[in-house]
C-alpha cells in the first residue's frame, strides 16, 4: 500500500537543487514518484507503508542542507534550513534521462553548501541575510589584513592575509568536504578550496583572500537575482485573501478562505479581493481581474456571471456562490501549471546538461596538464604554472551555462503568468517559438462563444413555442454556447422547457434526449437530413441562413421535423487584429470548425484567414496531423471536441474560459479570452529563446576568453573568480529582463 506524501522544502534557489534532492530521496527503500517543485518549494512522493519512515526522509533532506516540514493547508513558512545547499548538477552536469527538475548533473552548483535563500531572509536587505553577513565578514577580514600590512613590518602582512583567507574559506571548505563525502568532487566549493589553499602554498596569500571575498560577493548577487526570478510566481499565492465573509442563515461571519466549499455563499465588499472562484448571485459591479489575467480594464459582472479568486471587487457589494474549492481555484491551477512546467524541460536545456556533464572534468584535466606539463617537459617555473592551473580551476565550473536556460524559462513563465499567458514548461516555450502555423477553433475561440437566436422557423403545423419547448428540453443542462442561446431565448419568450432525460452529445453532430417520453434531436441540418428530420424546403432555407454567416440547427423527433433555429456568434473584437499580427510575424492561420462552409467562409473572410468546415473531432485531428508534417503547429481551442486536436498539435493552447478538459489537455492557456494574446504568446516564446541564446553566448564566451588569458598568464585568480560568478550574475540579470518584456507590443 502506497501513500502520496508532501512536504514544504526551503532553501532551494537553483534548479539543480531539485535534482540533488530528487536523487537523494528516490534511493530510499519504498520511495517512488518523487517530484520536487522549485518555485512552489514542494517535495511530493509515493511512500510504501512500512518501508522508510517519514522521519528518515526528512533527515536526508536536512543533511543535504534544506529545511523541511510536512505540507499543511494554511501553514506558515517552513523552518529555515540549518545549513546550506545546492543542486547536483549546476557545475558538472551529469544529466540522466527521466530526472525530475529543471537542472541536472552529478556535481552541484556549490553542493551541498552553496548558500541558498533562507525563507527568513526574504524581504530583508542583502546585508541582513546569511549570504550578506558572509560578505561583510570576508570584507572586514580583508580590510583588516590590508591595514595590518600597512602598519606592520614587512612580512607580517602575509600572515594577516593568510588568517583572513583561512577564516573566509573555512565554511566553503566544510561544504566542499560534505560534497566529497556524497561522491560529488566537482563543485565550485571544492575548486575554490583547492585554489585558495594552493595560492597560499605559492605565497599568494593576498590574492587568495581577495578571491574568497569576491566569491562571497558573487554568491550574494546570485541569490538576489534568483530570488527576483521567483518573486512573480511566489506572489500568486498571496493574491487570494486569507479570510472570507461567509453568509449562512442570514448571518455573516469571517472564516478562512481555504475552508470555503462549493455551494456556499460569500459576501464581497467594494475594494475586497474575491476569496474563491464563483458565480455572482446578487449585485452588479466592476471586477478588476488584472491580478489574475493581466486585463487592465475592469469588467462589469452581474448575476449568473463567473468571477476569479484573487480579482478585486471595485464598485458594489456582491454575493457570490462558491463554485470551486480553494485547492482548485484559478490561482491554484496557475500555480500547478507552473509546477508542471518545471518538469517539461526544453531540448536546449537537456543538451546543455549533457554538455556540462563532461565540461567540468575536462577543465580539471586541462588544469592538471597546465600545472604539470610546462615544468616537467620544458623546465618552466612551478609556481607560475601552478598559479595558472589554479586560475583554470576557478573558471572550470559552468554555473552560468547551466542556469542560462532555467533562468530565462523561469522569468518567461513568471512574465507570462502576470499577463494571463500560461505555458507548461521550457519544451512548450521552445516549440511555440518555432510555430509557423496556427489552427483556431471557431466557437468560443475566434468568436465570443455567446451566440444569440436570430431566426425561429417552425415546420408547417408546428407552433414556435412548441419548437422552442422541445429544443430547450433537449438542451437543458448543457453548457454549450448554442444550447445556452436557445435556453435564453426560451426564457425570454416565457416558454418552459419540456421535461427531458438521458440527454447525450453526439460529437460533431448535435444532441439527443428523451423529451416528454419520446426521442428528440437538436442537430446540424446535414445530420438531420441523414435521419429524415428535415425536409427539402427546410434544407434550402438553412442554406440561405448559413450564407448569411449564421449557424443553423434542426429540431426534430423521429420522423417528424419540428423546424429550424438560426443563431449568430460574432467574432471577438480583437480577432481581425490578431490575424494581422500573425501575418506580420510570418505565421499562417486557419480556422477549423464543425460549422457549415457558408458560415465558416463568412467568419474567416471577415478575418482574412483560411478555413476548413464541417469537421468532426477526428477530422480536426487529421488536419492538425497533416499540418504538422509541414512544421510545428499551434492549435487554439476551448471545448471538449478540441481536446484530441490540442493533444495532437505541436503546442495546444486552451482559451481560459474553456472546459476543464481543454485546459488539462493543452500545453498552454490564455486566461483573458483575447485572440490577440495568441501572437503575444508566440512573441514571448521567441523573446525567451533569443534571451537563452544571449545567455549561452555570454556564458561560453566569457569562459573561452578567460581560459585562454589564464593559460597565457594575462589574468589571475581574482579575475578567474569574477569570470565564474560574474558570468552567472550576468546571465541571471539578462534573464530577468524578460520580467519586464511586454509580449503585446509589436516590434
Amino acid at each position: 500500500m502506497t501513500e502520496r506524501r508532501e512536504w514544504t522544502v526551503t532553501g532551494m534557489d537553483c534548479a539543480a537543487c531539485t535534482v540533488k534532492l530528487t536523487r537523494a530521496v528516490e534511493k530510499l527503500p519504498g520511495v517512488s514518484g518523487v517530484k520536487v517543485a522549485l518555485m512552489a518549494e514542494k517535495l511530493s512522493l509515493d511512500l510504501t507503508a512500512g518501508a522508510t519512515p517519514a522521519e528518515e526522509i526528512e533527515g536526508v533532506v536536512r543533511r543535504l542542507g534544506f529545511g523541511i516540514a510536512p505540507k499543511q493547508p494554511e501553514a506558515g513558512p517552513a523552518p529555515a534550513a540549518a545549513g546550506d545547499c545546492c543542486g547536483s548538477g549546476a557545475c558538472s552536469g551529469g544529466a540522466e534521462p527521466g530526472a525530475a527538475g529543471a537542472g541536472s548533473g552529478d556535481a552541484g552548483h556549490g553542493t551541498p553548501g552553496h548558500i541558498h535563500d533562507d525563507p527568513a531572509d526574504r524581504g530583508k536587505p542583502w546585508y541582513r541575510t546569511g549570504k550578506g553577513r558572509l560578505v561583510i565578514l570576508t570584507a572586514a577580514l580583508l580590510a583588516l589584513a590590508w591595514v595590518f600590512e600597512l602598519l606592520t613590518p614587512a612580512g607580517y602582512g602575509y600572515w594577516a592575509f593568510l588568517v583572513a583567507c583561512l577564516i573566509g574559506v573555512a565554511p566553503v571548505a566544510k561544504r566542499a568536504f560534505e560534497a566529497l563525502r556524497m561522491g560529488q568532487p566537482f563543485t565550485i566549493e571544492s575548486l575554490m578550496t583547492i585554489a585558495a589553499i594552493g595560492a597560499l602554498f605559492i605565497g599568494a596569500a593576498e590574492e587568495a583572500a581577495l578571491v574568497v571575498f569576491l566569491f562571497a560577493v558573487g554568491e550574494v548577487l546570485e541569490g538576489v537575482a534568483a530570488g527576483k526570478a521567483r518573486d512573480g510566481i511566489r506572489a500568486l499565492a498571496n493574491l487570494v485573501p486569507k479570510t472570507a465573509l461567509l453568509e449562512e442563515d442570514g448571518q455573516t461571519r469571517e472564516v478562512p478562505a481555504g475552508s470555503l466549499k462549493p455551494g456556499q455563499t460569500v459576501l464581497v465588499r467594494p475594494g475586497d479581493r474575491i476569496p474563491a472562484d464563483g458565480e455572482i448571485t446578487e449585485g452588479t459591479s466592476g471586477i478588476d481581474e488584472s491580478p489574475v489575467t493581466g486585463e487592465s480594464v475592469p469588467r462589469t459582472r452581474g448575476p449568473g456571471e463567473p468571477v476569479f479568486a484573487g480579482s478585486i471587487n471595485a464598485e458594489a457589494v456582491l454575493r457570490i456562490r462558491v463554485t470551486r474549492a480553494a485547492a482548485d481555484n484559478t490561482i491554484a491551477r496557475i500555480i500547478r501549471l507552473v509546477e508542471e512546467a518545471e518538469e517539461a524541460r526544453a531540448p536546449t536545456e537537456r543538451f546543455i546538461d549533457r554538455f556540462s556533464r563532461w565540461y567540468m572534468p575536462a577543465i580539471v584535466a586541462v588544469a592538471v596538464l597546465v600545472v604539470l606539463v610546462p615544468p616537467l617537459a620544458f623546465g618552466q617555473d612551478w609556481d607560475t604554472w601552478i598559479y595558472r592551473g589554479l586560475a583554470l580551476l576557478l573558471i572550470g565550473c559552468p554555473c552560468a551555462l547551466v542556469i542560462s536556460v532555467p533562468a530565462s524559462i523561469a522569468s518567461a513563465l513568471s512574465s507570462g503568468a502576470k499577463r494571463g499567458l500560461l505555458m507548461k514548461g521550457g519544451a512548450v516555450i521552445e516549440t511555440a517559438a518555432k510555430v509557423a502555423q496556427v489552427a483556431f477553433d471557431k466557437t468560443g475561440t475566434l468568436t465570443r462563444g455567446k451566440p444569440d437566436v436570430t431566426d425561429l422557423i417552425p415546420a408547417p403545423g408546428v407552433a414556435g413555442a412548441d419548437l422552442l419547448a422541445v429544443a430547450a428540453g433537449v438542451e437543458a443542462g448543457s453548457s454549450h454556447p448554442l444550447a445556452q442561446a436557445v435556453l435564453r431565448r426560451a426564457e425570454a419568450a416565457g416558454v418552459a422547457p419540456l421535461p427531458a432525460r438521458e440527454a447525450k452529445a453526439i460529437p460533431g453532430k448535435g444532441v439527443e434526449a428523451l423529451v416528454d417520453g419520446a426521442k428528440a434531436w437538436v442537430a446540424s441540418p446535414r445530420h438531420a437530413a441523414d435521419m429524415a428530420g428535415i425536409g427539402g424546403d427546410a434544407v434550402a432555407r438553412a442554406a440561405e441562413l448559413e450564407a448569411e454567416g449564421k449557424t443553423v440547427v434542426a429540431v426534430f423527433r423521429e420522423g417528424q421535423p419540428l423546424g429550424l433555429i438560426a443563431l449568430r456568434d460574432e467574432p471577438r473584437a480583437d480577432a481581425a487584429e490578431a490575424m494581422r499580427q500573425l501575418n506580420a510575424m510570418g505565421v499562417g492561420a486557419v480556422m477549423l470548425t464543425g460549422d457549415n462552409p457558408r458560415t465558416a467562409a463568412a467568419i474567416a473572410g471577415a478575418l482574412g484567414m483560411d478555413w476548413r468546415a464541417e469537421m468532426m473531432p477526428e477530422d480536426k485531428l487529421a488536419e492538425i496531423r497533416a499540418m504538422g508534417a509541414r512544421g510545428p503547429v499551434m492549435m487554439i481551442g476551448d471545448g471538449i471536441n478540441d481536446a484530441p486536436a490540442l493533444k495532437q498539435a505541436g503546442i495546444g493552447v486552451a482559451m481560459g474560459s474553456g472546459t476543464d478538459v481543454a485546459l488539462e489537455t493543452a500545453d498552454a492557456a490564455i486566461l483573458r479570452d483575447r485572440v490577440s494574446d495568441v501572437p503575444a504568446l508566440i512573441r514571448l516564446a521567441r523573446a525567451t529563446m533569443g534571451n537563452i541564446r544571449q545567455n549561452v553566448t555570454i556564458a561560453l564566451g566569457l569562459k573561452a576568453v578567460f581560459l585562454v588569458t589564464s593559460v597565457l598568464g594575462l589574468t589571475g585568480l581574482w579575475i578567474a573568480i569574477l569570470a565564474d560568478t560574474g558570468a552567472t550574475v550576468l546571465v541571471t540579470l539578462n534573464a530577468l529582463r524578460l520580467l519586464t518584456f511586454d509580449p503585446a507590443r509589436e516590434g
